[in-house]
């Protein structure tokens, strides 16, 4: 990697490192970053309004943010630096909002100067830290637009869209992965680059020649039809899963991540298995008993602008994969089928399950073999050498 770029990054990140799904892209860039460059990632800054009446919804998540900014600073295993500060979710306050960015600022400016960063190049991955992350000393600010988080849930949109504007007009750079915003929004920045997402692709690639399943899918009786990330009742449609489990009750579906909406009904049937969050190294070995691989999502704004990174670990697993139509879907129509309906997605499943030989997986592999990760943070540390401040 070059050294022709600042040799310090700070990122404001959009996830939390101590309870997220770690194949975000953020995350992703800034572990190869830290191969050669001091790396601060700032845990995300919480954007969703408080709401008391989710019950243990809130304390559950009220709880882990704490005890995450209990960790304080630390260094990862990837060489990159992580820490959580003190914020609160009251953008929509105007007095209250200028204060949580001076408590926030000061406490990044004091991790900064324990870590003897002076100049860094600032990565905005979360909107919410967009007046500290423009108001700060830095070499350079690049923003990464990778979702459109005006569409999720308990959010004030419009404060989201400022801060959105804002980056835009002041990052040097904005980053998309998403083809369809970019052509929409390319010409609202200074600079603008389509980068897609990238996958492990070796770790997917390679699982299957590990012999050994995981002792919770040992007894999972065939076909086995898998999701691996989080059901989210804004983002995985939960009454089309419903059905389309019931349509098929020879098959095993198997859930492999955090459930943060109601699936009492999806465990309630007998062909369901719910098996949790699992460290991102092992997902690979869960993904590989997979026959078919699905991703039967909402229909929405959000998902129209999304590019799941999952689909890509799906394809490096040589996994068929079934999902519901979504417009950055369009690039892989050969190697995946979708569907609208419950029933035409169950008809898709079982033409797929018949789909698992070498060539098939072979020509699914390619598809995204030339994707890694690695490959992506060399093409943006090359970018960021050709922008001049």
């Amino acid at each position: 990697m070059s050294e022709t770029i600042n040799s310090e990054i700070v990122c404001f990140g959009g996830e939390d490192w101590w309870y997220h799904n770690r194949a975000h892209i953020d995350f992703q860039l800034m572990k190869r970053f830290a191969a050669k460059k001091k790396v601060l990632y700032i845990n995300s800054i919480v954007m969703q309004k408080p709401k008391i009446s989710q019950g243990k919804n809130f304390i559950k998540k009220l709880m882990r943010k704490s005890e995450s900014i209990l960790h304080g600073l630390q260094k990862t295993d990837e060489g990159f630096y992580v820490f959580s500060p003190l914020s609160f979710p009251l953008h929509h306050i105007k007095r209250a909002k200028k204060v949580n960015d001076l408590i926030v600022g000061f406490q990044t400016a004091l991790v900064c100067a324990k870590l003897k960063i002076e100049d860094p190049l600032v990565w905005v991955a979360c909107p919410a830290a967009a007046d500290i992350a423009i108001n700060m000393k830095k070499s350079k600010l690049v923003y990464q637009r990778t979702d459109k988080y005006e569409e999720f849930p308990n959010i004030d949109s419009t404060i989201i869209l400022k801060y959105d504007s804002a980056l835009k007009q002041n990052a040097d750079i904005t980053f998309y992965v998403n083809e369809k915003l970019y052509n929409i929004e390319a010409s609202q920045c200074k600079k603008a680059m389509l980068i897609d997402h990238g996958v492990d692709f070796d770790i997917f690639a390679n699982a299957e020649q590990i012999i050994d399943k995981p002792e919770d899918m040992a007894d999972i009786p065939g076909p086995i039809i898998g999701f691996f990330g989080n059901i989210d009742e804004h983002l995985f449609d939960i009454p089309f899963t419903e059905k389309l489990i019931t349509l098929m009750p020879n098959a095993s579906f198997v859930f492999i991540g955090k459930t943060l909406s109601n699936v009492s009904n999806l465990k309630n049937k007998n062909n369901v298995w719910m098996l949790g969050q699992k460290p991102y190294d092992k997902i690979p070995q869960y993904g590989k008993c997979f026959d078919v691989a699905i991703m039967p999502w909402k229909q929405n704004k959000w998902i129209e602008a999304c590019n799941p990174i999952k689909l890509k670990e799906y394809l490096a697993l040589g996994k068929p994969v079934v999902s519901t139509p979504f417009p950055e879907l369009n690039k892989y129509l050969t190697v995946v089928y979708t569907a609208n309906t419950p029933e035409d997605f169950a008809n898709c499943i079982s033409t797929a399950i018949n789909e698992n030989d070498l060539q098939k997986k072979t020509f699914r592999r390619k598809k995204v073999q030339g994707d890694t990760w690695d490959q992506k943070a060399k093409l943006v540390l090359e970018t960021l050498q050709t922008i001049e401040v």
